[in-house]
């Protein structure tokens, strides 16, 4: 089986997450893939953060969308980074990326960025919202998107089939064989998140899952051996 790993915002456990510092440090572990968020300034620059404030991860407070790319890259994001935009990851680092989206704002900027730099073999799509992925599939010819669910059941399958998904990406905890035969059914892979134990990563090899998000990068190390 071809399990991958795919490092947190970069690896987060170990760096400032969703920092060029931390997916260079992701790039140079190994890690086959790496996740990264997405949300427009208030002038409409795609800039990589996961909350919607600036709050938790740099040294500012207030809303993203309130504040311009100058004031967002003058703030401290953590051990002296910036907030990246998303062409700087793209030039940072060569390992394939999943971007998550929050909303189809975001959806139709990152559509531009993709089709402009011809992406869509090198960048996954994620997100939690099943407008947003529609939505860049209609933009984006050939896009791979993955739907993400943190409480779900088995219908997460039918939402992820009516969008076009080609993968899940499912919260660890919530996890059931139940929901990876279903979708092992309708031809879905399945990624379990956040894998940071080797409790969770026992789990996720004896589901036979196609991989991992993990904040740290000891986990595609050992994720090789556990059986």
């Amino acid at each position: 089986m071809n399990f991958l790993t795919i490092g947190h915002r970069g690896v987060m456990g170990v760096e400032p997450e969703n920092t060029l510092r931390s997916f260079v440090a992701a790039q140079e572990a190994g890690l086959d893939v790496i996740e990264l968020d997405l949300h427009l300034s208030k002038d409409g620059a795609l800039v990589v953060m996961h909350d919607a404030r600036v709050d938790r991860t740099t040294d500012g407070t207030g809303a993203i969308a309130d504040k311009t790319l100058d004031e967002l890259r003058a703030l401290d994001a953590g051990r002296g980074e910036r907030v990246p935009l998303f062409v700087e990851v793209l030039d940072a680092v060569r390992t394939p990326l999943q971007a998550e989206i929050k909303d189809v704002r975001a959806a139709r900027a990152l559509a531009e960025v993709m089709n402009d730099r011809g992406l869509a073999d090198r960048v996954e799509v994620a997100s939690f919202h099943d407008e947003a992925i529609a939505e860049i599939a209609r933009l984006v010819p050939g896009v791979r998107t993955a739907l993400v669910a943190g409480r779900y059941g088995t219908d997460v399958v039918a939402r992820a089939v009516a969008v076009g998904a080609s993968r899940l990406c499912l919260n660890i905890r919530r996890i059931t064989l139940e929901v990876v035969e279903h979708a092992r059914k309708a031809d879905l892979s399945v990624f379990g998140w956040v894998v940071n134990t080797q409790d969770h990563l026992r789990l996720v090899r004896a589901l036979e899952l196609d991989g991992a998000t993990t904040d740290y990068p000891e986990i595609k190390r050992t994720g090789r051996f556990t059986a």
